[in-house]
């Protein structure tokens, strides 16, 4: 195993990384973003779709997201979908754009929050180790079959422990980012 599989296994580890930022962005804290309304489906136009591809959202303000929909006829679609998301929010529609205000968490919400986002960093470790265990795997291969050296071979086992570890420690440090987030009042 050279440096073209190090890169692999260091290209697995950074999607996991990423996977795991996507996945913390759809997490409500207290404050507006619009990947919050990322997972919210819409019936229209008689099958159900993403917001995203339905409406712009944005979030003029630390507390509101506001909806404006390409197509004004499916408004009260929008509306309906956001309101029965697990979301727990409750939009209001103006005529032209849906305000969707983001009430303040109270602390038993922020604490099944935290218990989630800890369940997504496990999630990212795991990821992390099978990218470990994977290269490790074909190191031990190319050294039972003799095309590189025992020295080479735990040398590159070292470097993919180290890059397990700088992971990890990126995932760790996501995680309390956004657990600070989460718990800010």
């Amino acid at each position: 195993m050279k440096a073209k599989e190090i890169k692999e296994t260091e290209s697995r580890m950074e999607k996991a990384i990423e996977a795991m930022r996507r996945e913390f962005a759809s997490v409500r804290t207290g404050k507006a973003s619009p990947a919050l309304l990322e997972h919210v489906r819409v019936e229209a136009y008689e099958t159900h779709m993403p917001l995203e591809q339905l409406a712009t959202i944005g979030a003029p303000e630390p507390r509101l997201l506001v909806v404006q929909p390409y197509d004004k006829s499916i408004m009260d679609n929008i509306e309906k979908a956001i309101r029965s998301s697990e979301l727990g929010l409750n939009p209001s529609n103006d005529g032209s754009v849906i305000h969707v205000p983001i009430p303040p968490l109270n602390e038993e919400r922020r604490q099944e929050l935290v218990k989630v986002l800890h369940k997504m960093a496990e999630e990212g470790r795991v990821s992390i180790r099978s990218a470990r265990r994977a290269a490790n795997d074909d190191i031990k291969e190319k050294m039972k079959s003799g095309d590189i050296s025992e020295d080479d071979g735990h040398r590159l086992l070292e470097e993919v422990q180290k890059l397990t570890d700088e992971y990890s420690g990126k995932i760790d440090a996501l995680l309390k980012a956004k657990e600070e987030e989460v718990m800010e009042v």
